[in-house]
Order: C-alpha cells, then structure tokens, then sequence
C-alpha cells in the first residue's frame, strides 16, 4: 500500500524517540528498579503521537477538547513520563525521581500526581476499558477529541480486554485507536507459549474492529495506519510488530529485560549505545 500520510517531520520524530529511550533507561537505573524492555519498544509510537498527532498542550493539560492517551500497559511509563517531560509537562531532571520515596513519579502512571496522565492505569486490561469510556464520552458530549491507547501483547490474555473491545464495537467508538505493543515478549517468556493471543487482530477483527499490522518502529508506517483509522467508523487496533528493548544491544528480544534495572556496567554500555543513537537522529535533524 503507498503511503499517502507520510509524517511532517521524520526526523524529529526519530529525534524523540531516541531522547525517549535514553531518558527512559537512565530513569528505571536511578531508580535501580522498572520495566525498561517494554518501555523502549513503545518510543516511536509516543514520538509520533505526542509530537506529531495529538492535540495536548502542556500549558493545559486538562483542556476539555485535548486528545486523551492512556497507557494500558501502565508499567511501562518510564517511555510515557519521558515522552511528557520532552514534551514540556514537567521538567527532564524529575525523571531521576523514579519510584523515589516521595516522587510525584511513581511506578505507574498517576492522574493524580503527574501533570499529562489521563488515567491511572498498572492493572492489567483496565487502561483499555478506561480509554472507551473517555471515547463513549466524547462521542455523545459530540466532541471532536481522539482516544488513543497502548496495550500489552501479554495484557490482552487479560479477559477484561475482550469485554472491552465488544464494548468498543458496540458503541462504534471511532473515535478511539489502540496499539498492541506486539513486542512478542512478556515476563515470564514467549506471549506465544505462555497464552498464545495469536492472530491478534484476527480475533479484534471478529469483535467487529478496523485492524491493521505495521512494524511499529517505522513512522510511515505508524502514520499511515493512524490515518487508515481515522477513515474508518469503527473502533481500531494498530498490532505493532516492535522488538522489546529496542535501541539497547543486550536488551533486545530478551525477556529477562521485562522488570529490572541495568547495574552500573549495564548501564554504561545501555547509555553509550542510546546516547549514540540519540546524537545520530539530532545530527540528521539538523542537517534535514
């Protein structure tokens, strides 16, 4: 298919997405604890949706017309408070806050305490729930604002994801869009061989959703894909084909890197490498 929507500003989003990987990790290491595998898989898709797509604005952040996201997949906000304090919620040095004993930055997002979060999500299957009611809401307030969310490959072996997406589809909540983070990977090993969710948007597609699957690092791809739902009346599912610990060499594809901290050695090696990656895309930036 040619790609008709392609981004404004791929580099910039790359750009993003390298500095959201890099502040991502440095926060799970300060805080010698979180899920930093899961967190570098989703960069690029909050690159591009808080840098290109959604309608946020920092100075106002409860703007009752702002596109809504809710990260499903709650324990992966390490990428979503980086992706924030890029974005100018709050400021970058925070994020060394981490799980701290009185941070406002806890291990899961908190609409209460974290100036961008639009639902406190860590239970596994509620955040998708929690996005429909956002949509449902909008749609009969006859707003004009988006619900984005990402969920898990492993979340959805969560029942409750499934009531929702018959919720979903019942509604026709178009103006929702959800991305499964397809990263293949969940703590205890293969999603596949733990609770096979496969052909998952074969089975979204049965509740009655528009579905697509792209590789989930390509912005023209993610891109593309946004558009397509956007076209479409019925709720939708973006399957993103990602590699859990993308940008670090000994995190990625291994699942021993779902929930913890690198140590100092780790750290280095994870630091040179995102740093490097990080230095690369803001160089291209400028030469673009």
């Amino acid at each position: 298919m040619q790609n008709e929507n392609k981004p404004k500003n791929p580099a910039l989003l790359a750009e993003k997405a390298a500095k959201i990987r890099m502040l991502a990790v440095d926060a799970v290491y300060h805080a010698k604890s979180g899920h930093p595998g899961g967190s570098l898989s989703i960069a690029d898709i909050l690159a591009y949706l808080y840098f290109e797509k959604m309608n946020v604005d920092p100075k106002n952040p409860t703007d009752p017309d702002r596109d809504r996201f809710v990260l499903s997949k709650g324990h992966c906000c390490p990428a979503l408070y980086s992706a924030l304090a890029i974005k100018g919620y709050f400021p970058e040095e925070d994020l060394k806050t981490l799980r701290h004993l009185g941070s406002y930055l806890s291990g899961h997002p908190d609409m209460k305490h974290v100036p961008g979060i639009d639902m406190s999500t860590g239970s596994l299957g509620q955040g998708i729930s929690a996005a429909n009611g956002m949509a449902l809401a909008g749609k009969r307030a006859g707003k004009n604002y988006h619900v984005y969310a990402i969920l898990g490959d492993g979340e959805i072996q969560e029942g409750q994801v499934w009531e929702a997406a018959m919720f979903a589809a019942h509604y026709k909540l178009g103006n929702l869009t959800a991305f499964v983070d397809f990263n293949h990977l969940q703590i205890d090993g293969d999603v596949r061989d733990i609770m096979n969710p496969t052909p998952i948007d074969k089975k979204f597609e049965a509740f009655g959703w528009h579905t697509q699957v792209i590789d989930g690092h390509d912005f023209d791809a993610i891109a593309q894909a946004v558009a397509n739902a956007e076209k479409d009346e019925r709720p939708s599912v973006i399957v993103c084909t990602t590699v859990k610990g993308k940008g670090v060499s000994y995190m990625e594809n291994q699942a021993g890197w779902h929930g913890k901290a690198p140590k100092d050695a780790e750290y280095e090696i994870a630091m040179h490498e995102l740093r490097a990656a990080y230095e690369k895309a803001k160089e291209e930036l400028c030469n673009g």
